[in-house]
């Protein structure tokens, strides 16, 4: 990881990192020397990640079973945070799911409720305990996964769309209150990303459907979860002193259609 800034002694905390991104970027956290609260809803791919952290970087871990719907997960997590490693310096609110293809008029209350919840609601919960903490310490840096489609649309994704422009909204709202507080709130937005998430619908197994998602992106590629996590490592770091509010596309070229 071709990083320049400093996270050694740092706590970070980071939800959904059992897997793609929020497993990449916790390991590059670790190997930034970070120590990391490694959370997510699987226990056996979380405690995985925070393993590999452990093990194979100069970086600490401990994992806690959270799920981002559940506010007693949210306390211990931030407890954890605060416990073991002594405050919270940084947070990558990425817990999410990808959700169902239904049009606006035939998409369930349950599968609405379900993803709004999870990919909105659960990053404003974080976000909520992990301000105060920051405020306390003297500041702080958050990141925020958004997507693509927190920015542009897409057919028969009305709840996942919607969800991903709130966390937009959301950061950019969080990000003017504590301007002046020393705590930057950004996200990041990607674009299609070699996942478990994409694998689930098919998008990494089927050869066909590959190459039609990869022709959305003028780079003609997927992207990698590491390449995220590079973007977030620098949203996070001194390096992005003066970026607050920012929602950054790391996308192949897809919104440059």
């Amino acid at each position: 990881m071709s990083q320049s800034s400093d996270f050694t002694g740092d706590t970070v905390v980071v939800t959904g990192a059992g897997s793609g991104i929020g497993r990449a970027t916790s390991i590059a956290f670790g190997e930034a020397e970070a120590n990391v609260v490694v959370t997510d809803i699987d226990r056996d791919s979380g405690t995985e990640t925070a393993t590999t952290i452990a093990d194979e970087t100069s970086g600490d871990a401990t994992f806690v079973e959270v799920d981002v719907t559940e506010d007693a997960d949210i306390d211990e997590m931030i407890q954890t945070a605060t416990s073991e490693y002594g405050g919270l310096d940084v947070a990558f609110n990425n817990a999410g799911i990808g959700g169902t293809f239904d049009a606006t008029d035939e998409i369930s209350e349950e599968d609405w409720q379900t993803i709004i919840d999870v990919n909105l609601s659960g990053v404003w919960r974080s976000m909520r305990k992990e301000i105060p903490v920051m405020l306390e310490d003297g500041g702080g840096a958050i990141v925020n996964t958004s997507s693509i489609l927190g920015k542009v649309g897409e057919a028969e994704t009305p709840a996942y769309t919607a969800a991903k422009h709130g966390v937009v909204g959301l950061t950019k709202v969080a990000a003017l209150e504590r301007a002046t507080d020393d705590i930057r709130v950004n996200a990041v937005c990607p674009a299609y990303i070699e996942t478990q998430m994409l694998e689930d619908v098919g998008v990494t197994t089927d050869e066909e459907m590959h190459a039609e998602v990869e022709a959305l992106h003028p780079m003609e590629r997927l992207g990698t979860a590491e390449e995220i996590a590079e973007a977030v490592l620098w949203l996070a770091s001194d390096d992005a002193s003066f970026a607050t509010g920012e929602t950054l596309a790391i996308d192949g070229g897809y919104l440059s259609r």
